[in-house]
Formats: C-alpha cells, sequence, structure tokens
C-alpha cells in the first residue's frame, strides 16, 4: 500500500500513461504541487475525481481497496474499513473521547436533536482514540455518496454553530434543508455555488446524483463529517 495521496496520485498517472505536465494541465493543478509537496486539498482531489470518474475515491483516500471503482465494485469487501477519519489540518486529535450514537428515527430531525443533543437519549456510544472531537453520531442512509459511505454506515460529526461564516468549502456535511415545509437531512460535499454568495452547491460522490444549488437560508443545521465507521459482516 501507498502510503500518501500524493504517492496514489504517481501510481495512477503512471497506470494511465500519462506524463505528470498532462495530468496537472487535465485536472487543473499545478505540476509542483504534486512533484515536490506530501499533501493536496480537498478541491484539487475533487477535481481529480471528476476528470477520472473510474478512479476509486476509496484507494484514492486511504489506499484501501483497488485502485478502479469497476475492480472494487467486482471486489466489494476490499473497500471496507474499520474507520475513516476525514479531518482538517486544524483539528486536534482526541485520546479518548465517548461519542453519543443517535438514531434520526427516535427524533425529530438533525434540527431538533442539535438543540436538544443533551436531552435525546443515545442508542450507544462510540469510542474510538485519536479522532477529532465530535459532538454525536448517526446511521446514514441513502446511496448518495456511495462508495465512500453506504447506507448503514455510521458517521461522526462537529455541530457549525455559524452556518454562514462557518463552511470549510469542498469538506463533507451532514445538513438539514428545509424545502416546502419538510426538513431533508443528508450528507454531502459543500462547494460554491455559481449562483452567488447566498447559495451553496450539494454535491454527491454517487455520480447518479445530480449536483443541487441550494438557498443558504434555506439550511436548518450544519455539522462537519470527521469521521465514518463501515461494519462488515458475512452471511
Amino acid at each position: 500500500m501507498l502510503y500518501t495521496t500524493i504517492d496514489r496520485i504517481k501510481q495512477f498517472i503512471a497506470h494511465k500513461g500519462l506524463s505528470m505536465r498532462e495530468f496537472s494541465k487535465a485536472v487543473g493543478v499545478s505540476h509542483s504541487l504534486i512533484s515536490k509537496t506530501n499533501a493536496i486539498g480537498s478541491d484539487k482531489l475533487e477535481s481529480i475525481l471528476f476528470n477520472y470518474p473510474e478512479l476509486s475515491p476509496q484507494w484514492l483516500l486511504t489506499g484501501q481497496g483497488e485502485m478502479l471503482r469497476e475492480q472494487a465494485e467486482r471486489n466489494p469487501m476490499l473497500v471496507a474499513e474499520p474507520h475513516h477519519v476525514y479531518g482538517l489540518r486544524t483539528d486536534h486529535l482526541v485520546s479518548a473521547q465517548s461519542i453519543p450514537l443517535y438514531s434520526l428515527e427516535a427524533t425529530a430531525g438533525i434540527v431538533e436533536l442539535f438543540r436538544h443533543a443533551h436531552d435525546e437519549k443515545p442508542v450507544d456510544f462510540i469510542s474510538i482514540p485519536n479522532l477529532p472531537k465530535c459532538d454525536g453520531a448517526i446511521y446514514v442512509t441513502g446511496d448518495s455518496m456511495y462508495p465512500l459511505l453506504k447506507s448503514g454506515d455510521i458517521i461522526m460529526y462537529k455541530e457549525i454553530k455559524e452556518i454562514k461564516d462557518g463552511i470549510f468549502w469542498g469538506e463533507m456535511y451532514l445538513i438539514s434543508i428545509q424545502l416546502d415545509g419538510e426538513e431533508y437531512v443528508s450528507v454531502k460535499w459543500i462547494q460554491k455555488s455559481d449562483l452567488g454568495a447566498q447559495y451553496l452547491r450539494l454535491v454527491s460522490e454517487n455520480r447518479h446524483h445530480q449536483p443541487k444549488d441550494v438557498p443558504l437560508n434555506k439550511v436548518r443545521a450544519l455539522a462537519l463529517v470527521k469521521a465514518s465507521i463501515r461494519i462488515n459482516s458475512m452471511n
């Protein structure tokens, strides 16, 4: 297994038979960024995955599983992992914490969950060493973030209090949006919208789901996804 994302990018470039300059031009990344550094921003990773949809996000981000999506889908057990951390450089890891796991079915959505978290009874508690500080955890439903996340996975999150000023563009979020009097809860990448500062763009990992621009004032709750857990079992 290669140790850094940059290493895996270089391996993929070699697999495609491209020069470093050809690849850099295709994805809009400077040649020196790949040649001389060991880290790359989430916006650049997103560009790479957009331009090369055959590349497995799981392999690119973690080194787990197969390089190509087609191979990974034929070998599903290889893409699984106990947990994955989606950290920022500013994160401070906590050596020990007890993260409450909530059931959204037992609450009135994440708005009420965030508002009355101290009154909600968790399903259980999760304890994993050296994670960023998390406020809680919930189960994922739906396939919009597949294969990075699948229905039944657990995500751990950190609530964003100041929604307007607290967004790190290009990161993964648990988000609640109110449309036509209904609350819609999902996990999405959040990007800047072409419609202006009063909108944001919700992007799925699953390429069968189209991006959607929503008004910022429709966002009722927001939390940054910090880690995920996938449980694999054989029947």
